[in-house]
């Protein structure tokens, strides 16, 4: 047991680079994903670019650069011994924490004072950063290798989830004093997710069902506890006919390009809704675009698409050969499935709106390389993985 200690607290001694092929399926699901959210992406953004930026090719072209950039990323981080990720599991949890303290310094966007989630160049067209999307993948990573380390205490001392939780807390905290409610909720589900998986005493999860619960109810009841932008999306989510002008007139455009789309769609590019209806097409509701142009069987497609994307990856993540590997890529593809699922919620009007992207399609292109990133990573533990690779 001391020996295995040992091992564990080593740094990495083999070569930095991986040999052997990666999944091949995994890869081609990602690539094809990708392209479908591109055309899907040009298709829902060009008429609110043209109005908005005098350019209908304003958010495509820049899209496609930083999908190109992004795949070159996801190959190279393939090539890298996992093993190797260990190394930076503190540098990028502290780099992480520092970034979310000093966005919460900087100065709001113009357009968006009441929120403080970018960083940027002021006086420059340079794109902003969200570190909370950098934060996903470092707490995913932290966990990951940290449980690895303490698995026989994580399954042994009750309190022993502590550190995890008081990460959920820090980490949480600070996205949600950037009025980044979908973040805040993102960073909470992943973490819950990463100790279950890490073999934390299962009461404490019946018991945090049952603060959440109350939580909810308390929410439901008096909404206004929460700031104001998320508390109208509350009372609306709750009250369809509350200022339907204003708080729910997104989330109606979104039903009613929903439903216009009915069984086979009107055709790509063929959208009314996007026509400044529905506020900022190319982003958080892009996939209601996707469901008026491809109507249900293409949206029913896009779905399976995602579901066989996070199948393959827990695929990799039970055929890893160590625990590390494996609690990587399942934070990893259950981060991407999380955030699937509550876009969707949030586009069908079945869960509040807290403006959460859909991977691969919604406008964003540091969002991007971050999610290219961390399927690179998924690559490069599946070249060691027992199955069947190019």
């Amino acid at each position: 047991m001391a020996e295995q200690e040992r091992n564990l607290n080593k740094r990495p001694t083999m070569p930095l680079f991986a040999k052997g092929g990666f999944d091949p399926l995994f890869a081609g699901i990602t690539i094809v994903l990708l392209a479908i959210g591109l055309i899907m992406l040009f298709s829902a953004s060009y008429s609110y670019a043209y109005y908005n930026e005098g350019d209908s090719l304003y958010y495509i072209r820049r899209q496609f650069i930083f999908a190109v950039t992004g795949l070159a990323i996801m190959f190279f981080i393939s090539r890298i011994n996992y093993q190797w990720f260990k190394v930076a599991a503190y540098p990028l949890i502290g780099l992480s924490f520092l970034l979310l303290v000093v966005v919460l310094m900087l100065p709001a966007l113009p357009d968006t004072p009441d929120f403080k989630r970018w960083i940027y160049v002021p006086g420059t067209s340079l794109p902003t950063f969200q570190p909370s999307d950098l934060a996903k993948v470092a707490v995913v990573l932290f966990c990951a290798y940290r449980m690895e380390r303490e698995q026989k205490k994580l399954r042994t001392q009750p309190f022993a989830f502590v550190p995890y939780a008081i990460l959920m807390m820090v980490f949480g905290g600070l996205i949600y004093l950037e009025n980044h409610v979908s973040g805040f909720i993102l960073i909470v589900a992943i973490c819950v997710v990463m100790m279950y998986l890490g073999g934390v005493k299962r009461y404490w999860f019946i018991l945090g069902i049952g603060v959440v619960a109350l939580a909810v109810i308390i929410v439901i009841i008096k909404p206004d506890i929460l700031p104001t932008h998320a508390s109208q999306r509350i009372v609306a989510w709750l009250d369809k006919n509350y200022d339907p002008l204003n708080t729910r007139w997104q989330t109606n455009q979104s039903l009613y390009a929903i439903s216009s789309g009915g069984f086979l769609g009107t055709g790509i590019g063929a959208s009314k809704q996007k026509h400044l209806y529905v506020s900022e097409p190319q982003n958080d509701f892009i996939f209601a675009i996707v469901c008026e142009e491809l109507g249900f069987v293409g949206a029913v497609i896009i779905l399976l698409l995602f579901a066989a994307l996070i199948w393959r990856g827990v695929s990799i993540a039970l055929k890893a050969k160590d625990r590390f590997g494996c609690l990587l890529v399942l934070g990893l593809i259950f981060q991407i499935g999380i955030q699937v699922v509550l876009n969707v919620g949030v586009v069908t009007d079945t869960l509040p709106n807290t403006g959460i992207a859909l991977p691969f399609f919604s406008y964003g292109g540091t969002a991007l390389w971050v999610l290219l990133g961390e399927l690179g990573m998924i690559l490069s533990v599946s070249r060691n993985a027992n199955i069947k690779k190019v």
